[in-house]
């Protein structure tokens, strides 16, 4: 991954978390109300923004200090939580498979690892 990877792909996350957040609180809310997901969809796309904010945040750093290579193992793992995290939370609501939803962890662990990567990278600073 280069740091401008990662701001495009942080942009992307951004981008579709204002598009599905949008789409979910208009189109399917009566939906997602309905099915008793309302909840879990905004978690979900919370979860995105804040991922994708920060993604876009050491992408910058990254490209100011190219030598904190492993920003770029910080960003994986954000995005990475993204779409397991959100993807499996946005799944079980569209499908209602609550198995999906055991998935999650697996999302917020790559997130936390994300967060312990970006403590370590900054080390260098």
């Amino acid at each position: 991954m280069t740091a401008r990877l990662l701001i495009q792909l942080a942009a992307l996350f951004g981008g579709l978390g204002v598009a599905i957040g949008a789409f979910g609180a208009h189109a399917l809310h009566d939906m997602l109300v309905k099915a008793g997901r309302a909840d879990t969809f905004e978690t979900a796309v919370r979860y995105q923004f804040y991922h994708a904010l920060a993604a876009l945040a050491i992408g910058v750093l990254w490209a100011t200090r190219p030598e904190l290579r492993s920003l770029g193992t910080t960003g994986a793992l954000w995005l990475g939580g993204i779409v397991v995290f959100s993807g499996s939370l946005y799944a079980l609501c569209f499908t209602g498979v609550t198995k999906l939803g055991a998935v999650a962890p697996i999302g917020g662990l790559l997130f936390l690892a994300g967060w312990v990567s970006l403590a370590l990278a900054v080390r260098e600073l």
